[in-house]
């Protein structure tokens, strides 16, 4: 698989030091375990960052924190009058308090228990749908020829859409609005926001044809908060496109790295096919060892003492939840493992931003791998995988794969 190399770390006093917009700075890297064992943070370029499982978890919960994304773009350069710092600083996830909460409340019933079960034949007839088109080969490229196209079919079945074959102009869409979270958005900004103004035009169009058609969606019961008062115009629109966002890129890159994890182990596809009601703990353990988003940033607020460390406020913390959910303190070192048990893991979050869509990733995640388990046996890889950098948002861009293809059961 991929070489997992990283930007050359220093330390500073008797902490690490990362340049983490070094493009070839991983996450994944043996310097940043090494820097775990030195102290619970290193020091970086962007501020701090936490590396241990514990100060990770406490950081999370811990109230003084701010949510970091809302100012990212202007950290990197993007004029201050560009409509993606307005989104960024004006969304769900950017606010706090009572202004999140409020939001959170309104997409809860999203992401109701009983909606998202309704949706698990979906979700399995969708994984044997696109298993079926590349049966007869033996091989595809796992990312292009399925996790696109799943990912995106699987919003908009959530979003009620019936024409899935937009499903492709989505995926365009959000993968060039990712952009927006990387290091070099300044200089790929023209591209990211033509991709923004295409999801709002996506978003004011769906909500026409919500009005319309009066049908029960996701989507419906946001325009109804829209129409009761309780959801701005701008909120019921950015409200949209981060439901689109986050729903696609982040399926389409934890499907991958799941089938690329299980490339390195061969004996635990081989255990999920045999027993696929591991589907849960594998995609658990997928999600820790191996997230797709591998920080989560937050600024103090005000003056903190963190571990002994003094920490100003106005400090940039980015918690590090790959390390975190693999240290050793807490017993989480050991060995991918679909059978294990190991400590949760803090790849959604925690605390009143924990992620309100952790429940439909799990679900179409654990839906679709027992799936592929048992009908791609002898998996391996078919040629060299293609990943993105293992910093912010991490995930196979190509992976090449052959199998055996067995049918449906």
């Amino acid at each position: 698989m991929e070489e997992l190399v990283s930007a050359e770390i220093r330390t500073e006093g008797d902490a690490a030091y990362f340049e983490m917009s070094d493009p070839s700075f991983s996450v994944l890297s043996e310097q940043v375990r090494s820097g775990r064992e030195q102290n619970w943070y290193a020091q970086t370029n962007y501020g701090i960052a936490a590396l241990r499982y514990e100060e990770v978890r406490s950081l999370l919960r811990d109230r003084r924190m701010r949510q970091g994304l809302s100012t990212w773009p202007l950290e990197n350069g993007v004029p201050a009058d560009s409509p993606v710092v307005d989104f960024w600083a004006s969304g769900f996830v950017a606010k706090s308090g009572e202004a999140h909460a409020r939001l959170r409340r309104l997409a809860n019933p999203i992401f109701a228990p009983a909606t998202i079960e309704s949706l698990k034949p979906g979700f399995r007839s969708l994984t044997n749908e696109l298993i079926d088109r590349i049966a007869a080969r033996g091989r595809c490229e796992f990312i292009g020829d399925f996790c696109e196209e799943f990912s995106a079919r699987i919003l908009l079945q959530l979003l009620g859409v019936e024409n899935h074959e937009i499903w492709r102009d989505l995926q365009r869409m959000a993968g060039d609005f990712a952009l927006s979270l990387g290091v070099q958005v300044a200089a790929e900004l023209p591209r990211v926001e033509a991709a923004l103004a295409e999801l709002y035009e996506f978003a004011d169009n769906l909500v026409d044809a919500t009005r319309r058609n009066a049908q029960e969606t996701a989507i419906a019961s946001l325009v109804a908060a829209h129409d009761n008062g309780e959801l701005s115009e701008k909120e019921l629109r950015i409200f949209i496109v981060d439901l689109i966002f986050g729903g696609l890129d982040t399926t389409k890159n934890q499907l991958g790295i799941a089938l690329s994890v299980f490339l390195e182990h061969p004996d635990q596809w081989d255990l999920l096919a045999e027993r696929p009601e591991l589907a849960p703990r594998a995609t658990e353990e997928v999600l820790r060892i191996r997230p797709t988003v591998l920080w989560i940033t937050r600024h103090v607020t005000e003056d903190m003492v963190i571990g002994g460390l003094e920490v100003p406020e106005g400090t940039t913390v980015h918690l590090m939840t790959q390390p975190a959910n693999t240290d050793p303190r807490v017993g989480a070192d050991g060995p991918f493992d679909i059978s294990a048990e190991n400590p949760q893991h803090l790849t959604f979050g925690a605390g009143p931003h924990h992620c309100v869509g952790h429940l439909l990733a799990r679900t179409d995640i654990g839906a679709a791998l027992p799936v592929l388990a048992q009908r791609l046996r002898n998996l391996r890889a078919d040629g060299p995988a293609i990943f993105r950098p293992w910093s912010g948002v991490g995930g196979p861009i190509e992976l090449p794969i052959a199998f055996d293809a067995a049918p449906a059961a």
